[in-house]
């Protein structure tokens, strides 16, 4: 019983932030109507960032200069992916945008490579080292923040799409791209938009799982791991998101922590794909996605 419940505790942060990163996707998908295959990479990138920004062997600055360097890091970069890569292939096939996406991971993790060639890094204490204990279960101060951060950021984006002008043109946007350049409604604004916003998120997920675990190449599988909660939640629901992280996260660590002493360490990492393949098969459009019909 002691370990089911720190595989619990565990589960729910870790999948917060499987959920923050998430919140990136939908946001880009619901926009831009474009799958962003560099979740990991973008994550990646940021989390390294930071170290050089905040380590002592590096820039050495205050967090409360470093933090928002980053943040203001994430910006450009989205604003250089969306306005260098992806404003050119705007009304063009959606496989094109996708595959592009992919090369952007590619580029990326090779920027990682030769910017910090060693593989691993610690990021300096951004929270208090004492855990707080639930019962026989302890939880960091990390874990902590990164849960009020994700559920934060949730609540924003979501009245921000409902309720802001520029939200509900992205949502319109994502339908009918030249509908919406018919109108009058600035598409390229919109794509820089939600790009830089997607970008920040993927920083805040680097931030707080580098806190968590350290930097290692392993980061980018956090945003495979991300993808199959968008999956599991509905490619265009924020709600989705936040829901299906923790539910990924349990599933991975208490079906891995129970399952791995029986079978073999890495089973936890194939958890999630697992649950892709069930997703696809048996509700393909999520829990809270829109389900759309097509006439042809």
């Amino acid at each position: 019983m002691p370990e089911f419940l720190q595989f619990v505790v565990t589960g729910i942060t870790v999948g917060m932030v499987y959920s923050l990163i998430a919140l990136g996707f939908v946001l880009v998908w619901k926009s831009c109507g474009v799958a962003n295959l560099a979740l990991g990479q973008l994550t990646l990138i940021s989390a390294w960032f930071t170290y050089a920004m905040l380590d002592p062997s590096e820039a050495n600055l205050p967090i409360w200069l470093g933090l928002p360097l980053v943040v203001l890091f994430a910006i450009a970069m989205g604003w250089t992916i969306e306005r260098i890569v992806l404003r050119p292939l705007i009304a063009q096939p959606i496989l094109s945008l996708i595959t592009v996406t992919l090369g952007i991971s590619f580029f990326l993790e090779g920027v990682v490579t030769i910017v910090w060639p060693k593989s691993l890094a610690r990021l300096p204490r951004l929270f208090p080292q004492q855990p707080i204990s639930i019962g026989t279960a302890s939880i960091s101060y990390e874990s902590l923040w990164t849960v009020v951060i994700a559920l934060a950021l949730f609540g924003l984006l979501s009245l921000y799409f409902k309720y802001h002008r520029m939200g509900i043109a992205m949502r319109a946007t994502a339908d009918d791209q030249l509908a919406v350049q018919a109108c009058g409604v600035p598409v390229t604004r919109i794509f820089s938009g939600s790009w830089m916003l997607a970008c920040v998120l993927a920083a805040f997920g680097g931030v707080l799982v580098a806190s968590i675990g350290g930097i290692t190449p392993g980061l980018t599988q956090t945003g495979f791991k991300a993808f199959s909660v968008v999956i599991l939640g509905g490619l265009d629901s924020f709600l989705g998101a936040i829901v299906a992280g923790p539910i990924i996260g349990l599933a991975e660590n208490v079906g891995g922590g129970y399952l791995a002493p029986l079978t073999w360490p890495g089973v936890r990492e194939l958890i999630p794909f697992v649950i892709i393949i069930i997703v696809m098969f048996v509700k393909p459009y999520g829990l809270f996605g829109e389900h759309r019909i097509e006439r042809i």
